[in-house]
């Protein structure tokens, strides 16, 4: 069904946002994390009819265009989506994001303040903490050859299933395989554009400003609720009820709560917007 929906683009400056429309309903932005794109949101999207769905793609994932200038660090992220909303005319809205996307839809809202009325965020950056791998990807990404050195990385289905790779995304592995493969993984592969936009954002990981947020998060005006895999190690629940938000725990999942377990996810979701 997601592939079917026809791809929208908004000009934001750097980067023409491409974007997807589903359901009908008051607005719902949906944020996906790294390296994704809102594909990831195709199981939780059915039970989202009642809402105006807007399946956004940063720049540097999906269909979504952008120039070189494009700041793809946490807070360009944000002002990118800010001026999306802008663009889609929504004067108020909720959003859904997972993972980094998550950390953009927290700088989105202090960015637009009372225009995001509620916030759900799953599985995302803790302030103080740093999940495995990423601050190694980070230093490799800009080594000489990263294309390649990725590329060959992701063409190994043995470190596919690793911990270094999407092993801890999903509590069931199978899950790793068919389509996930064939639409987050290879497009990584075949595709050297959307390979170089997934490298900048990983370069844009800002970890100072996710420290920042034990601060900051007191400036978002929007309610917020987190909705966490229980059994996810990149995110661990423990640090993550640090948070100053209230926490469901969804067990039987891990990273990515929403491709595992996209009913429960759904209801946690609609119960807090209804």
């Amino acid at each position: 069904m997601f592939l079917e929906l026809p791809v929208h683009f908004a000009d934001v400056g750097t980067a023409q946002i491409a974007y997807r429309r589903f359901g009908d309903g008051p607005p719902l932005v949906l944020i996906h994390g790294w390296p994704l794109w809102g594909f990831t949101w195709r199981k939780i999207l059915p039970h989202l009819a009642a809402h105006s769905c807007y399946v956004i793609d940063l720049p540097g994932g999906g269909d979504t265009r952008w120039a070189e200038s494009n700041d793809f660090g946490f807070r360009g992220q944000a002002e990118n989506l800010a001026r999306f909303v802008d663009a889609v005319k929504l004067d108020r809205f909720d959003v859904l994001a997972q993972d980094t996307g998550a950390t953009i839809a927290r700088e989105l809202a202090i960015i637009v303040g009372d225009r995001a009325r509620r916030l759900v965020l799953c599985n995302t950056e803790i302030p103080g903490h740093r999940p495995p791998w990423i601050r190694t990807f980070q230093f490799t990404s800009r080594l000489p050859g990263a294309q390649a050195s990725f590329r060959a990385l992701l063409s190994s289905r043995a470190f596919c299933r690793s911990a270094m790779g999407f092993g801890n995304c999903f509590c069931d592995k199978s899950l790793l395989d068919g389509e996930f493969r064939q639409h987050i993984v290879e497009p990584l592969i075949e595709d050297p554009r959307r390979l170089e936009g997934h490298l900048r954002y990983l370069r844009g990981i800002d970890w100072r400003l996710v420290d920042g947020l034990r601060e900051r998060h007191a400036e978002i005006r929007a309610r917020v609720r987190l909705v966490w895999g229980a059994d996810d190690p990149t995110f661990p629940e423990k640090r993550a009820r640090e948070m100053p938000f209230e926490l469901v725990s969804i067990p039987g999942a891990k990273l990515l709560v929403h491709e595992e377990k996209p009913a429960e996810v759904a209801a946690a979701l609609s119960e807090f917007l209804a």
